[in-house]
């Protein structure tokens, strides 16, 4: 089992957010480095304050890759860069 690199939780830990649902079209995007439902929930706070995002969800796959929804006009480098100071790595969009 691969180690945990939050500094909240343990490899065991599982959470996911709660699906939410959002009348405009979604653009997605894979993170790395999430573990927990508190990694959940920093990326969330950090993408919901960008210019054009309407909602953001994120799917936990604890020590795996974990996709990140947009609903809005939000520019993709903007989205890039929260994701950043939260203290993750996006992947692939």
């Amino acid at each position: 089992m691969a180690e945990s690199s939050c500094a909240c939780c343990s490899t065991a830990a599982t959470a996911a957010a709660p699906a939410r649902t959002a009348s405009a079209a979604t653009t997605g995007y894979q993170l790395e480095g999430l573990t927990c439902g508190h990694c959940v929930q920093s990326v969330e706070t950090a993408v919901s304050r960008v210019h054009g995002v309407e909602s953001a969800t994120v799917e936990l796959v604890a020590g795996g890759t974990s996709v990140l929804r947009i609903a809005g006009p939000a520019a993709a480098v903007d989205i890039h860069a929260a994701v950043a100071e939260a203290g993750y790595t996006v992947t692939a969009n």
